[in-house]
């Protein structure tokens, strides 16, 4: 299927390029998230009038993308979880936990957002994830998960 894309995707392509993805991957995805449109000519006409506008757009989501990363890089989430006498957690500290923690600490992050690189955390220490803020902004954060007595 022929899509405009109406906003910049990983390893797809940038605001305005038409692209032939999958007809799943379009009709499920991209499409109901707003991220494209089917690429007919009128669609393709009435994306060129708003170009300026859409493009106006996707720089402030990065410029604001760009500030929260600032704010956030380096910081370090503590998170308490039920542990072992060994060290390991009894439970896991998933993406949604770390999500939780920023949020607490007042950035606005969501689970979707947070990339564990190993999966979920399940023993205590300091951890580095990556939360992808936008799909230009990528940001190292510090896990400390601290052990709590069963």
């Amino acid at each position: 299927m022929q899509i405009i894309l109406l906003e910049k995707v990983a390893n797809l392509g940038n605001l305005g390029d038409v692209v032939k993805v999958k007809d799943g991957y379009a009709r499920n995805f991209l499409i109901p998230t707003g991220a494209a449109r089917r690429a007919t000519e009128a669609a393709v006409k009435e994306f060129e009038a708003k170009r300026a506008e859409l493009e106006k757009a996707a720089a402030a989501k990065l410029a604001a993308a760009q500030a929260l990363g600032e704010k956030i890089n380096g910081k370090t989430v503590q998170i308490s979880q039920k542990a072992g006498v060994d060290g390991r957690l009894f439970g896991s500290v998933t993406n949604a936990d770390v999500a939780e923690g920023l949020t607490k600490m007042g950035f606005e992050v969501h689970k979707s957002q947070v990339r564990m690189p190993n999966g979920p955390l399940k023993t205590v220490g300091e951890h580095a994830v990556s939360v992808g803020l936008h799909t230009d902004v990528t940001v190292d954060v510090t896990v400390a998960v601290v052990g709590e007595a069963a």
